[in-house]
């Protein structure tokens, strides 16, 4: 190969990092998470059946969809793997909510995030709009997997000040 040549590789996800990993049926547990039907679940009910004389043990698992709350189903044998959903769950500081939903959310580093919409018509959204109309400030906890985001929780956000003047006199 001579040195003018050059090659471009693309890669299928954009990080490389895969939004799921395997993890065999049997090693699954209530609380912990996994995709049904295709979409991000928490497990909220799981019983193992033995079945027939030459059967395998099957898993039913109950979820809920981490993203729209719908209930899903699924039936594997024990031995099968089944897809983790990588979940992670990031708090932000507030900085405006747009009348279009989306989210002004400030990181860590201090950057902004402004892709994290929430329903106009929601409780959250409505409380959020008034508290901030009141002077309040909030943080807000994005949970993200498989490429999708949404808020689940949000708090008022402690005072600097009061926060100052509490670790003031702890000392």
């Amino acid at each position: 190969m001579g040195d003018d040549e050059h090659h471009e590789f693309e890669s299928a996800s954009g990080s490389g990092a895969s939004t799921t990993y395997p993890m065999q049926c049997s090693a699954l547990r209530k609380n912990g998470h996994v995709v049904l039907k295709g979409r991000p679940c928490k497990i909220i009910e799981m019983s193992t059946s033995k079945t027939g004389k030459h059967g395998h043990a099957k898993v039913h698992l109950v979820g809920l969809d981490i993203f729209t709350n719908k209930k899903l189903e699924d039936i594997s044998p024990s031995t099968h793997n089944m897809d983790v959903p990588h979940v992670t769950r990031t708090e932000f500081t507030l900085i405006d909510c747009a009348e279009d939903g989306f989210l002004s959310l400030m990181t860590s580093d201090g950057g902004t995030k402004d892709d994290v919409h929430i329903d106009e018509n929601s409780e959250t959204y409505i409380n959020i709009n008034k508290g901030l109309k009141e002077g309040k400030e909030y943080l807000v906890t994005v949970v993200s997997a498989m490429g999708e985001e949404a808020v689940a929780a949000y708090k008022e956000a402690p005072k600097f000040f009061e926060c100052l003047l509490e670790s003031v006199n702890s000392l």
